[in-house]
């Protein structure tokens, strides 16, 4: 079998790219640009976080400078979502400030001022009812979750 040079596997993707992708994408995606940024990141030693908060990932919100993940756990019981972190300076319980959509926990001036993390919620959550404890260096946010049982249903038309 021949073997394959790095520049040959690239044209390789691109080529199976460019044939899946539909015609409207293609004008919205530079998947060279996508396929350079993705190999740049793997050789500078970088991993896809996990389930760690990091730093606004939405581009419509200021971005703090370099705000690093902070360490969070998330977790689902039958009622409740749980969000832990560990509080390593008493003191910033003074300055947190802890908000939440109806799928996202944000986290604001943990470890520093300014600093904000948001964290996906695994399921949708109940506007009230969200109560924070602080114990043994773990702040923990305990969120109901929303039973949202509506839905809607669509219709198929035929297009002639």
């Amino acid at each position: 079998m021949k073997q394959m040079n790095s520049q040959d596997i690239e044209k390789q993707v691109q080529n199976m790219i460019s044939q899946f992708m539909p015609e409207q994408w293609k004008d919205m995606f530079n998947h060279e640009d996508m396929i350079k940024r993705a190999a740049s990141m793997f050789q500078n030693g970088e991993q896809p976080q996990s389930n760690q908060a990091s730093e606004n990932t939405q581009q419509d919100q200021p971005q703090p400078s370099a705000s690093p993940a902070i360490d969070v756990s998330v977790f689902e019981t039958f009622d409740d979502i749980y969000v832990r972190l560990p509080i390593k300076n008493e003191s910033w319980l003074k300055q947190v400030k802890i908000y939440h959509t109806s799928n996202q926990a944000i986290i604001e001036n943990i470890p520093e001022m300014g600093q904000r993390h948001v964290i996906t919620l695994p399921t949708l959550i109940k506007k009230k009812g969200t109560i924070a404890q602080y114990k043994d260096e773990m702040l923990e946010i305990k969120m109901t979750k929303s039973a949202d049982m509506q839905y809607t249903e669509v219709d198929v038309a035929e297009k002639l």
